[in-house]
């Protein structure tokens, strides 16, 4: 048999050096992935992804309708204006307590806070101790303190109320201080997991009730989220370890409490193999057992049904003073929480940045009640690292690279084919099994795929839109990848032009807002502004509170840096308009701001420590800027600039304003307002001879001048402030050098 011609075998060595680097860096990403997804090891932004597609899916799928069968009372500002500062006294407790269970007749009623500290507010404690004391032998003092005794022992009136009813007290576990109070006993002993693997989440101590309200309401529940590693309550353990027990979460004890004190018993999943894990726990109840999912650490996916409000709120005022509808709570289950501020027990939930507690726990006994809580089932970590092994193997050998749109169309059905199976499966049988790894793998080989010549061609424009991406326009960062040679971040001096952008009033509006809304508003002005600014070549250097610094001439020379900045300084004044008109629709309060800027020399450069660097400038250039945007508060005007971007703008008309001294810097500087191309020119020059006859010290040419001016534009304030300047100075002796400088000493 005659040898094969090398013709032949040279295509199998040309493909394994061409694709070999290839293949291995697919290889090392699918491994790596597949280790993540079998949890070897955690990678963050792969548990963020999955955090995400989480939070998308129960959005997506949350019901949205609000759960007639709990209502909540609310600890709310109204209660706390009628009723007083919390904590109430227990006597009120009480009475709420009872009004609820008689006249109310509520099903269940479960309180989601701790009663940890006796109630001394009757003072009955004094009283005890004038008997004890200067009135020992005081026996109608004595009599008369019997007989008043019961009814100002406002913890026994409490446990007197709970005693009897349906009701279970929250209590909370720890790692960190010692225990305080009361809980109850164990669920069930540790003993119930046989030899299955125990991995509830184990606590040392507690913080519980007082002794006596836990024995009289008997059952009470944690209220202890599992919270991410983002800050957002995905999971709640339903049951957790103390010791050699275990213990129910709040919402779990109000379901065993709607159901007669149900019993609980663990289900693994093969009840014959001693290794199964944790899947679910069974609760019994009059109508049969019902399944409850839970992970392996006992802890259940919080079913929300939607963003906060998805079940009545009744304030707890209107409660105690019959404001509610007669059979309002008749037959609910009612939970008892706070969404008053300072007292606000808020989560950050899928649904919601700002989240009540108190909904937490609802959403999950809703879940309970209508077996609508979503799980992981145990087998989701090796489904997915075969799904991930699969598909990743195929695209790496098999996809059609050298045919780039065949290669696309089969990579976007590969991916929607996951992202359906992953939503059906999510919607029935309501298994979250996380994608992220998989769908990750597949987008990292098809770029890594079909974009490999391009990362290593196109080295330094991706170095330069790493460096100075999130600082300066795209078309900066393209013109500047042109030539990289000639950029650095190495600090250096220069000329340039620097802004400073400050919302007037802030304190006041943020007030008047809650969190979300205001964060809403505060993201719509950011980015309005942002946009004007990298539209006239500016760099964003920085956001301070509601503040925006930016400046012109840097890292890409600009020799109109002053226009420039004025330019952007002018457009940011259209642009609030056209935002204010935005925010009125919302129903938020319209914004005005103070804009200084400043032309000189400065450092400029990538500035701060090991920790955080910042590509900024500094000098005394950017404190007057600074200083400048301060002075717009005290002369009305929304844009005031310094002399030497004024110089550099000599097509620009401008107001001078003033000659300042301003906080840390003894020079004084003359400071101008940019005109629009429609102002008045006689008023300018009207305003400029007032200004020369103020400075001549001839005061009444100024006052007259100023007075026609201000009856003429009696919105400008400018022209108020120097009447009244000039009213002080009438009668003082003014010495020779006086140079109508105004100094200013604070920022």
């Amino acid at each position: 048999m005659s040898r094969r011609p090398r013709a032949h075998r040279e295509p199998v060595a040309f493909v394994m050096k061409r694709s070999g680097a290839r293949w291995a860096a697919g290889l090392a990403i699918l491994l790596a992935l597949a280790g993540h997804a079998l949890s070897r090891y955690d990678i963050r932004f792969v548990d963020t992804l999955d955090a995400m597609i989480y939070d998308a899916k129960v959005r997506l799928f949350m019901p949205r309708v609000t759960d007639q069968r709990i209502a909540i009372l609310d600890i709310d500002e109204k209660s706390l204006a009628e009723l007083g500062r919390w904590p109430w006294d227990r006597a009120r407790m009480a009475e709420l307590v009872n009004a609820l269970f008689g006249r109310e007749r509520i099903a269940v009623l479960g309180f989601d806070m701790v009663f940890a500290e006796p109630d001394a507010s009757s003072g009955l404690a004094v009283l005890d101790e004038l008997a004890r004391g200067a009135l020992a032998n005081d026996a109608d003092y004595r009599h008369a303190l019997a007989q008043l005794a019961p009814r100002l022992d406002y913890d026994q009136r409490f446990a007197d109320a709970l005693a009897g009813h349906p009701v279970v007290l929250g209590y909370y576990f720890s790692n960190q201080d010692a225990s305080s109070g009361a809980i109850p006993a164990p669920l069930m002993s540790a003993s119930a997991f046989g030899t299955h693997p125990f991995t509830l989440f184990d606590w040392t101590s507690y913080g519980g009730n007082l002794p006596a309200l836990q024995k009289a309401a008997r059952r009470a529940g944690c209220f202890n989220p599992v919270i991410d590693f983002d800050g957002s309550v995905r999971r709640v353990p339903l049951v957790t370890a103390y010791r050699d027990g275990v213990f129910g979460a709040l919402s779990l004890e109000v379901i065993r409490a709607l159901y007669g004190d149900a019993t609980i018993t663990p289900l693994f999943d093969d009840p014959a193999d001693p290794a199964a894990p944790l899947s679910g726990l069974a609760l019994a109840t009059p109508r049969g057992v019902r399944v409850i999912p839970v992970d392996a650490n006992g802890a259940a996916l919080v079913p929300y049904r939607g963003v906060a409000g998805s079940f009545p709120y009744y304030s707890i005022a209107d409660v105690l003073a019959r404001r509610i509808p007669a059979g309002a709570l008749a037959g609910k289950i009612v939970l008892v929480g706070t969404t008053a501020p300072g007292l606000m027990d808020q989560r950050t939930a899928p649904v919601g940045e700002v989240y009540p507690g108190v909904e937490v726990n609802a959403n999950l006994v809703s879940g309970m009640l209508d077996d609508a809580i979503r799980f992981q089932p145990p087998f989701a970590a090796t489904l997915q690292a075969l799904a991930l092994l699969l598909a990743g193997l195929a695209m790496i050998f098999l996809w059609p690279w050298r045919l780039p749109a065949r290669a696309t169309l089969f990579t976007a059905i590969l991916l929607g084919a996951i992202v359906a199976a992953d939503l059906l499966a999510f919607a029935r049988p309501g298994w979250s099994i996380p994608v992220a790894s998989l769908l990750l793998a597949v987008l990292a080989l098809y770029v890594l795929n079909m974009s490999y010549g391009y990362f290593v061609e196109a080295r330094a424009k991706r170095h330069f839109a790493a460096l100075f991406g999130q600082y300066v326009p795209p078309e900066l960062v393209e013109e500047m990848s042109r030539h990289p040679e000639d950029y650095s971040m190495a600090g250096r001096r220069a000329e340039l032009t620097v802004l400073f952008c400050d919302v007037l009033g802030f304190t006041a509006i943020a007030e008047t807002l809650e969190p979300e809304a205001l964060a809403r508003l505060m993201n719509e002005y950011l980015g309005t502004m942002t946009k004007v600014i990298r539209a006239h070549r500016g760099t964003l250097d920085k956001y301070i509170g509601d503040a925006i610094m930016g400046f012109w001439g840097a890292p890409v020379d600009d020799p109109d840096h002053a226009r420039h900045a004025l330019a952007a300084a002018l457009g940011m004044r259209a642009a609030l308009v056209e935002l204010n008109r935005t925010l009125t629709a919302h129903g938020w309060p319209t914004l005005w701001v103070g804009i200084g800027i400043n032309t000189g020399p400065m450092t400029v450069g990538d500035m701060g420590s090991s920790v955080r660097k910042a590509y900024t400038v500094m000098g005394d250039a950017v404190n007057v800027a600074a200083r400048l945007e301060g002075l717009t508060r005290r002369f009305d005007i929304d844009i005031i600039v310094g002399e030497a971007t004024r110089e550099q703008a000599p097509d620009v008309v401008f107001r001078e304003i003033d000659r300042v001294r301003v906080k840390g810097r003894a020079a004084p500087i003359a400071v101008f307002e940019p005109q629009s191309s429609r102002q008045n020119t006689d008023e300018l020059a009207r305003w400029h001879a007032a200004l020369s006859h103020y400075r001549a010290r001839e005061w009444d040419e100024a006052q007259a001048l100023l007075d026609a001016l201000a009856t003429q534009y009696p919105e400008r304030q400018l022209y108020a402030l120097y009447r009244k300047r000039i009213d002080a100075l009438r009668g003082v002796e003014l010495p020779e050098d006086w140079d109508c400088v105004s100094a200013f000493d604070t920022k």
